[in-house]
């Protein structure tokens, strides 16, 4: 019982760092995009997209609300965005996009990373993220594309491409176009569970990493960002062997 309760705690404890990264995250979004704007999600869009999103991923209410209320009474913290850039063995990039206050300990806390990562390096704004684009993506259980197709386009929503593959369908749309597709969701299919719902950029063409010594540095560099605080999201192109 003492090495599985153990496995047990050490699960619990990584789910629960996870969820608080996650619950920080969109709370500085969030809060990022009522300060920039009017702190009302009916009209400001961005701020609807991003609760929207936050709502997705199973952010608490409270969560988002101290963080709108946060923007609302004016508050001195000033985040900012920050994106890095690497390449690694076989092809592989990888963006860091950051919120922070101190874009100095930033980059420095992200470049540490990518330095302790054998064959990872950092390089020039734009060098990788032009292999990447940006799109709204949803992934959930559902299997009428024709049925969504026809709610998407009623909806007026850019629509990339939607496929569905072992009951599981998985929606692209414009980046802009995130938070319209949201609602037609809502409107059209209040039941939907999302696996995936989310603004990102997925890239254009992926690698696969077969060499044990980069897959190792690739999940160590993985691990390593999303142990700092400042990181918000990471993208990569990256495909691992036998996962």
């Amino acid at each position: 019982m003492g090495r599985a309760h153990e496995v047990r705690a050490a699960s619990m404890a990584k789910t629960a760092a996870m969820k608080s990264k996650l619950y920080s995250r969109f709370g500085k979004e969030i809060f990022i995009a009522a300060k920039s704007g009017v702190p009302d999600p009916e009209m400001n869009l961005n701020l609807k997209r991003k609760i929207a999103e936050a709502k997705s991923n199973q952010v608490p209410a409270d969560v988002i609300k101290r963080a709108v209320e946060k923007a609302k009474g004016g508050d001195a913290d000033n985040y900012s965005e920050a994106r890095y850039e690497g390449f690694g063995p076989a092809g592989s990039t990888v963006i860091v996009d950051c919120l922070t206050d101190n874009t100095n300990r930033s980059i420095t806390d992200v470049k540490t990373c990518f330095n302790k990562c054998k064959g990872f390096k950092m390089v020039n704004a734009g060098s990788a993220s032009y292999t990447y684009e940006s799109v709204g993506l949803f992934v959930f259980p559902f299997e009428d594309e024709e049925a969504m197709l026809d709610a998407m386009m009623e909806g007026d929503v850019d629509v990339l491409d939607i496929n569905v593959e072992d009951g599981m369908m998985t929606v692209k749309t414009s980046f802009t176009d995130f938070g319209k597709a949201h609602e037609v969701f809502e409107e059209k299919f209040s039941n939907l569970e999302f696996e995936t719902c989310e603004a990102t950029w997925i890239p254009n063409e992926y690698v696969i990493l077969t060499e044990q010594e980069d897959i190792d540095a690739y999940h160590k560099l993985m691990d390593m960002l999303n142990e700092v605080d400042d990181v918000d999201k990471v993208y990569s192109n990256v495909l691992v062997k036998g996962e």
